[in-house]
This record gives structure tokens, sequence and C-alpha cells, in this order.
């Protein structure tokens, strides 16, 4: 990234659970670039990479563990800004000379901090406020040359500093929501001690990414497997804003999108953007290799495997193709264990380093959105002009609509199925524009994260007129979420709902019942299958 290049970024050491994450997008709203580094990075790694200030985060060990990661000494003596967060603050006491202890009880949740004296981190913020805490251990006595900040009614030690070395730290996290001035603690950081500009925006953005793409690609030819999702549909925009024809993007259609996609994805590539599009129709292919498999891992199997096989006999036509690009996003690489948390690689998901190329036939990786999280994600393709329709979609598994077909995918229930979560998405896409109306925010309290229908392979009882029925049921799936780790059953207004159930009976033949997936992830998943 340029932004790394020119010095003008954060790099957030990360001592494992999900605060390096969190921290590291809090940084990026406040416009200033950061990366996760592992906490085990040495002092010389550390200034090779030029960081302006560093950020210790939060983790879920305990410095009296004996495996307890450790930050190299001389990562304090860079003379560079560091801040550290709660894990961060008593790794900084502990190894700069100080104490820390077990407080008498932990302090979970939200706390009082009172202030004492003057401070830079917490600048111009009120004398008393609250942040959240989550700890047991506490710094009991702090490093020569520091002085105590504030205090809650548990922690004496709640804040630290020492402005001669620049060195700053926080029992609490002020990177979470309910740390109510956290924000401004992060500006004061970003701003005042160390003398960063907000100047990271997506303009920037886009103008950086371009210039990275064409310094990369030159002018050799590149092809890219679009889903019509969100991260494969901007990396195509970016891609081609790069290098215009020289990106070539196969969109494999098999039959198992939602209603309208395949139209979607035709009217913005092919006709706003102009990129070169081959369109696949798989379609038939798909619905043979798929009759009469119920499994779902088989399912999920047969179609994974075979969009790779259709990829590769379309990307075997083309000429003179050096590059694969990829919507892999930062999210993904961190979890793949590309990098170092908490001082050790933990493998969690590795799907898109395990890409299955045919005997003779290999590919560079080019990966334009592997340091960005979602959001930003989504942001760059508003600003590369992609509608908001597809920007904003809602997450879509690879095997489509066949994982929300219970059972054999025939085509009678791809129909039903289609049609009855096209009514879902446009009730619910109307529920949720009249939220964003009320509050202006895109994921408030009462909208929904993810909707759609699933189709069981039973059939109930109706009557319908004066006739008796043997119809199939829909069942409607709504959560509340933020990042699909867990998740809760949208609390949907009755009149919604029953909206919903008229529409799907009167407008589905062959539905004569709706019924709505109250169940919260735990003990379900989000996806019935």
């Amino acid at each position: 990234m340029a932004a790394e290049n020119s010095g003008q970024f954060v790099a957030v050491l990360d001592f494992g659970a999900q605060y390096g994450q969190l921290i590291a997008r809090r940084v990026r709203d406040l416009h200033v670039y950061s990366t996760i580094v592992p906490c085990d990075i040495t002092a010389d790694e550390l200034a090779a990479m030029g960081p302006a200030a560093v950020i210790l985060s939060g983790g879920p060990a305990s410095v009296y563990c004996e495996d307890a990661p450790r930050v190299d000494p001389g990562v304090f003596e860079l003379g560079i800004p560091v801040l550290g967060f709660c894990y961060g603050q008593q790794i900084m006491a502990a190894q700069l000379g100080g104490e820390v202890g077990h407080t008498q009880k932990g302090e979970y949740g939200p706390a009082t901090l009172v202030r004492d004296g003057t401070s830079m981190l917490l600048a111009d913020t009120p004398s008393e406020q609250t942040v959240w805490m989550s700890h047991r251990d506490a710094v009991t006595r702090v490093p020569e040359g520091f002085r105590v900040t504030a205090h809650t009614e548990t922690c004496p030690v709640a804040a630290m500093e020492c402005p001669r070395r620049r060195l700053f730290a926080t029992q609490f996290h002020p990177e979470v929501r309910h740390t109510t001035y956290g924000n401004q603690m992060l500006a004061a950081f970003l701003f005042h001690i160390c003398g960063l500009e907000p100047t990271w925006t997506m303009d920037s953005l886009v103008d950086e990414l371009v210039a990275d793409i064409r310094a990369q690609i030159g002018t050799s030819s590149v092809i890219l497997a679009l889903s019509g999702g969100v991260d494969s549909s901007v990396v195509a925009a970016l891609v081609h804003r790069a290098v215009g024809d020289q990106l070539t993007c196969v969109f494999v259609n098999h039959g198992m999108l939602r209603a309208g996609e395949p139209e979607l994805v035709e009217k913005v590539f092919r006709k706003q953007f102009d990129v070169p599009l081959v369109h696949v129709h798989a379609e038939e292919r798909y619905a043979m290799l798929l009759a009469g498999v119920t499994d779902p891992e088989e399912k999920r199997r047969r179609i994974g495997t075979e969009f790779w096989k259709v990829f590769f006999e379309e990307a075997e036509k083309l000429d003179g193709v050096e590059y694969l690009a990829q919507g892999t996003i930062y999210p993904d690489v961190i979890e793949s264990g590309a990098r170092k948390t908490g001082g050790k690689a933990s493998t969690i998901k590795s799907h898109h380093n395990l890409i299955p190329f045919p005997p003779g036939v290999h590919f560079d990786l080019i990966e334009p959105l592997d340091h960005l999280f979602k959001d930003e994600v989504r942001a760059l393709g508003l600003a590369l002009g992609l509608p908001e329709t597809m920007v904003y979609r809602q997450p879509f598994p690879g095997p489509g609509l066949a994982i929300r077909i219970i059972g054999e995918v025939t085509p009678e229930k791809l129909a039903i199925l289609k049609a009855a979560d096209a009514i879902v998405r446009e009730e619910l896409d109307a529920y949720n524009a009249r939220l964003f109306e009320q509050t202006g925010e895109r994921n408030s309290e009462h909208s929904c994260w993810q909707y759609f229908a699933v189709l069981p392979d039973i059939r109930s009882v109706g009557v319908m007129g004066d006739e008796r029925t043997y119809a199939r049921p829909v069942i409607v799936r709504a959560v509340e979420s933020s990042d699909a780790m867990t998740a809760d059953w949208a609390k949907l207004p009755y009149e919604v709902l029953s909206g919903i159930s008229s529409r799907i009976v009167a407008e589905v033949p062959g539905v004569n019942r709706v019924a709505y997936d109250i169940t919260p992830k735990p003990p379900a998943t989000i996806e019935w299958e």
C-alpha cells in the first residue's frame, strides 16, 4: 500500500482475539491508514516498515503466563509514539519496570473513569466518563517516568502516560463503541500526539490501488471470476479502471443465483463499465450435476468443483493470461494465518489460497483488496461508481440457492424459491429503506442484516378458495448481525411479516404456507444447509 511507503500509517501489534482488527478499523475510520502486524515482530522489522506510530492491542493472555506474548523492548526505543490498550498497557508496564497484579475482582463492562490531572491522551474529554473494561490483571505500579492520568473504582491505574518518551496506555478499550469518548482519544493520539493528517480517503485509495495494479500487471492480461458479489464486483471495477481491456471477467451462471442477479451483472459490467465479460450459461450442466443429490455437503462439493472446471475451461480459451484477480479481503488474510496473531499462526480459513489449477496451468494472483475490511470494500465500490444494490448486496453462499433448497434441487423447487425469495427481499429492502430514512444508519437497531427464503422438502395441507391444497411451505429467515459469528432473529413488525406471507401465498404457485424462523445463532446457523 502506498500509505505504508509514505510512513503515514499506524502499525497495530496484535496480541490475539479480535482486538487488533477492531483497532485497525477505528484508526481507518479517522482516515489514517493502519495495518496489523504480529506482536512478536522485531524492532528492526518494525522500523523497516516505517510506521508513524504503534498501537499495542488487547488480548486474552495474562502477563503471568509462561508463554505470554511479549514485545521486543526495542519497540519502546524507536522514538515513535506507542499506545497500549488493556493487555497492551500491562505488557508495557511489566517490560518497562512497573508492576502488574491481580485486582480483588475483575472489571467487565461499563465503568466510570475519573481523570487524574491533565493528560495528552484524554485531552479535553470529561473528567468523568464511561469506558469499557475487560480485565482481571491491572497495573499496580507504573514504570519510572510515567504518571497515572485516570482511575476507576476498581482500577487505580486506568490510564498512564510518559509524554517525554511518547508512551501512552489505558486499561480500558477506547476502540469499542461503549467507551463514550474513545474516538476522541484516538484522534488525540493520531493528530495531536503523532502529528498525522486525516488523508486516507476513498478517493486517495482509488488512486493508490490503481497505481499499484498498473505497476504489478504492466501490459499483461488478467482474468477474474466474477460472481456478482461485493468483493469480486469491486475488484472487477477497480482492475478495469487500472488496465482497461487487459481484464476479462468470467461470469459462471450455475442457475442458482437469486432472481434478477445475472441481469444485474450484465447491466453493470457489460453496459455501464464496458468490461470484457464472458457469461457462461452453465445452468443445464449444473442441473444434471445435482440431479438426485440431497446431502448438503455433496451439493457444496459438486458446485465448487464444477465452478473451477468451467472457469478454467474458459480461461484456457484466452491468450496471454498471466494474472488471476481475486476478491480476497483483509479478514480473509488474517484468518487464514497469513498474518500471525498472538505470536502464533492460526489457520481458520484458507479457501483463497487453494485454487485448483489444472495441470500445466498457473496464474499469478493479484489481490488488491487484501488490506481492506468489508465496510471499506463497500465504500470503495461506491467510489468506483458501482450501484448501491450491488455494493450493499447481502452475504450469499457460493452454492447459491442450492443450499436453501432442502433435499434435491429440481427446476420446480428452484422456480418456487426464486420467486418467494424475491418477495422477501423486496419487502425487507423496503423495510430497511424506511429505517434508513428514519435513523440515517444502514445497520440500525431494528434493521435486518441478512434475509432470504428457504424451501423445505415437505408439503403441507391448506385451503385456497374452496379447495383443499397439498403444497409447499416457505420459511423466511431474517437475522440481525454485524459479523455472522453470532446472529439473532430480526424482530420484524407483524405487518411486515403479514405482508410477506400474503404476497408469497398469492403470487407464488405451489406455496400455501409461510413460516418464520426465530432461532438465533447459536444454536442454529444462519443458513439451513
